[in-house]
């Protein structure tokens, strides 16, 4: 199906009324819909056609209305239907009246700081309240947040979400929108909650100077950015902006994950700070301080041109004092001769001095080395005994973890906690997650549910799923029969086998068309059909069948509806022209045209019109509502010697 305006004043799978196009991406199209069911306005967001049957594209939609779904909060859109129609798959969710962050920041430019936090603060509690459920968005940007007139703030696509933290790579290649990639995302490595906050520090800063902190001409151009380079602070930008802004940007943007903050949570506690007036918290100040004075690269801002700028107000810094002005010496004043003795007593304090300051520098040197901070080294895909050696040769205290890997062979190390380079004293500890293998999981119980969410439920267990469509009396798209069965454990990336049903086998649907309704649908049920009446004004005979859907010859699974329009029969009928015929005959036909009849008599002296219908009332052509009465006048011969009784009708 081509997934086009089209659609536009069409009804959508049944149920959704299409009004008007909202947007497109890359992806989908979204359209603004009427639900005819529950009477509400939804958006549909329908996959393109160019990706419905792209498992990949079909999955990553799946998975956003599996995520969205299981998470209600005010904050997010809500997920109210989702389904395969017409040939693709859509979404049914929340239609908000309003604009994306991304439209008001391109008409409106940088928002007021209390704006800005504002809005940062509803997408934190959208953020809390996902991490909470084990769900990373993976692509926080202003296009993806909805604001409404009153300036309620709601997150949506949760396309490339993912339960825990997960790979950022998929099939190759590194998933996100390049100007709001965290820098793990940017080098293809695991992510977590801490991503979702880089990303949104990106946004605040946006939002208030109202450009992207890193931009190039290409989307990897734009990631090494990220890896390398510090961000302008936005005070830069908008001198008018507090220090405390600048730090909370400084932090949330930070290239180390442990250099972030930690949550959504600690992240809103800073922002709640900056728009009360109070100082951020002393983390934030410690770690901000420490990037801005830091070079992260050849390619970075150098300490000097990352000097912290003055605090404004209460708690600044105070001013460096000016330089004593220079000392001129007059070179014409007359020279006086001074003794020998104060130069040899200036040399021996001199020596002596220089000795003392040598020994003090020893002791320090010592004191110093004792607490020797050194970078720690790299220590992935080594044996763990090789590591456990390799770490404590280098001066550190091993400490080590065994858990599955799904990419590490067992008895390797997959991670590493500090980093490599990374500079911690001597004698700390370094931890080491040394690899068990694949994981087992629990094969999920499918029988029963619908195959699309039988692909999705395993696709989040890590399982592959491989489908086979079958005959069966069980509704089209159900699951049948699963192999290996439910509960029990296999590794992860083993296949499991499910039957789907393609529905009962499909028969002829017979041709019931001008059939009174009892017998249609007599005839319809006994070749296992559901069979429906809907009725109409019609000028066919009442309760006669005058269509059918499906209509005759079209092949339908047993058990299928067929819709049968029945006539409610005519709203008037004409009334048949009976003169001149015998009112026996008259009578009759106007009883099968559905009329009553009322006599008269008229004498009249020709015999031959004894018993004939003379005149009608109303005329024969008249249309009239069945039911009603004609009156008809019969002849009664009669003459003056011979008195003719009336004919009994």
């Amino acid at each position: 199906m081509a997934v086009s305006d089209t659609l536009i004043g069409t009804l959508f799978d049944g149920r959704y009324q299409v009004v008007r196009k909202l947007g497109a991406g890359g992806m989908a199209n979204v359209y603004l819909a009427e639900d005819q069911e529950l009477g509400r306005r939804v958006a549909i967001k329908i996959l393109n056609d160019r990706h419905a049957n792209d498992e990949q594209f079909v999955e990553r939609f799946r998975r956003e209305a599996k995520n969205a779904a299981a998470l209600s909060h005010p904050n997010i859109v809500s997920i109210y239907d989702r389904g395969e129609a017409e040939g693709t798959y859509y979404i049914a969710m929340e239609y908000l009246d309003g604009r994306s962050l991304k439209e008001l920041i391109i008409s409106r430019g940088p928002a007021p700081l209390n704006v800005a936090i504002e809005y940062v603060r509803q997408i934190l509690s959208a953020l809390r309240f996902a991490h909470r459920h084990g769900i990373v968005h993976r692509d926080i940007k202003p296009h993806n947040v909805l604001v409404d007139a009153e300036g309620r703030v709601k997150v949506t696509d949760f396309g490339i979400a993912r339960a825990g933290t997960s790979q950022m790579t998929e099939a190759g290649s590194i998933v996100g929108t390049a100007q709001y990639l965290s820098p793990e995302q940017a080098r293809g490595t695991g992510v977590d909650q801490r991503s979702d906050l880089y990303s949104l520090g990106i946004v605040l800063y946006e939002l208030v100077t109202g450009t992207l902190p890193f931009n190039g001409d290409t989307p990897v151009e734009i990631a090494m950015k990220h890896l390398s380079q510090t961000p302008e602070l936005p005070s830069s930008i908008r001198p008018e902006l507090p220090r405390e802004l600048d730090l909370v940007v400084t932090r949330a943007l930070a290239k180390d994950p442990d250099e972030r903050y930690q949550s959504a949570e600690e992240m809103d506690a800073d922002l709640d700070r900056l728009a009360r007036g109070a100082a951020v918290s002393p983390e934030t100040e410690e770690s901000a301080t420490q990037i801005m004075r830091a070079p992260t690269g050849p390619m970075s801002a150098t300490a000097a041109t990352m000097i912290v700028p003055p605090r404004r107000g209460v708690g600044a810094y105070a001013p460096v004092p000016p330089l004593p002005p220079p000392v001129y010496y007059d070179l014409e004043e007359p020279i006086h001769r001074r003794p020998v003795w104060p130069w040899i007593a200036a040399f021996l304090f001199v020596l002596g001095a220089g000795i003392g300051g040598w020994f003090l520098y020893s002791q320090i040197s010592n004191k110093f080395a004792a607490n020797n901070v050194v970078p720690v080294k790299l220590y992935l895909d080594m044996r763990e005994q090789q590591a456990r050696d390799k770490i404590t040769a280098d001066g550190f205290t091993p400490v080590v973890n065994h858990h599955s890997s799904r990419k590490t062979p067992a008895g390797f190390v997959f991670k590493q906690d500090p980093i490599a380079s990374k500079r911690i004293r001597k004698g700390d500890p370094v931890r080491i997650w040394v690899s068990t293998g694949v994981p087992k999981v629990d094969v999920p119980s499918l029988v029963g549910k619908q195959g699309t969410d039988a692909v999705a439920e395993l696709t989040l267990a890590h399982l592959k799923p491989v489908i086979r469509e079958v005959p069966s009396m069980k509704p089209a798209g159900e699951v049948t029969g699963q192999d290996p069965p439910a509960g029990t454990k296999q590794p992860e990336g083993s296949e499991v086998h499910f039957n789907v049903s393609k529905g009962p086998t499909p028969v002829s649907v017979p041709n019931v068309v001008g059939q009174p309704v009892a017998t249609a649908t007599s005839t319809l049920q006994a070749q296992g059909f559901k069979v429906s009446q809907t009725y109409v004004d019609s000028a066919e005979p009442a309760n006669n069948v005058i269509s059918q859907n499906p209509p005759a010859g079209q092949s339908a699974g047993k058990g299928s509806p067929v819709t049968l329009t029945v006539s409610k029969g005519p709203t008037t009928s004409i009334v048949p022209d009976v003169t001149s015929q015998d009112f026996g005959a008259a009578q009759q036909t106007l009883h099968d045209s559905g009329f009553s009849t009322k006599f008269a008599y008229q004498d009249t002296p020709d015999p031959n019109s004894e018993g004939l219908v003379l005149a009608q009332d109303p005329v024969g052509g008249t249309q009239l509502k069945p039911g009603s009465s004609v009156t008809l006048t019969v002849g009664r011969y009669r003459t003056d010697t011979t008195q003719t009784p009336p004919p009994t009708p």
